[in-house]
């Protein structure tokens, strides 16, 4: 199972490197990050591979908004499936 991770927010040191941790520790694979920054503003998507998280894919969401918070960023988890039917053109 994957799904689609972004974050969106103010630049800021630490920010892949908390939620790449976050991720690591819940057994979350990252296959393809993207990140930019325009002008002051930290942009990021990871497609990550869900098949070894032991914990819901609820509570994964609950730990990256908790985390997002702390950072002062969005970040958002949708499940592939999901993210395709909404961006189908």
């Amino acid at each position: 199972m994957k799904a689609i991770i972004t974050v969106i927010g103010v630049d800021q040191m630490g920010i892949i490197a908390e939620v790449s941790t976050l991720l690591a520790k819940n057994k979350v694979n990252i296959l393809d990050i993207n990140q930019t920054i325009l002008d002051e503003y930290f942009t990021m998507t990871m497609l990550v591979d869900l098949e070894k998280l032991e914990i819901s894919l609820e509570k994964l969401k609950e730990k990256l908004n908790e985390k997002g918070e702390e950072l002062g960023v969005s970040v958002k988890l949708q499940h592939e499936d999901i993210f395709r039917s909404m961006h189908r053109i």
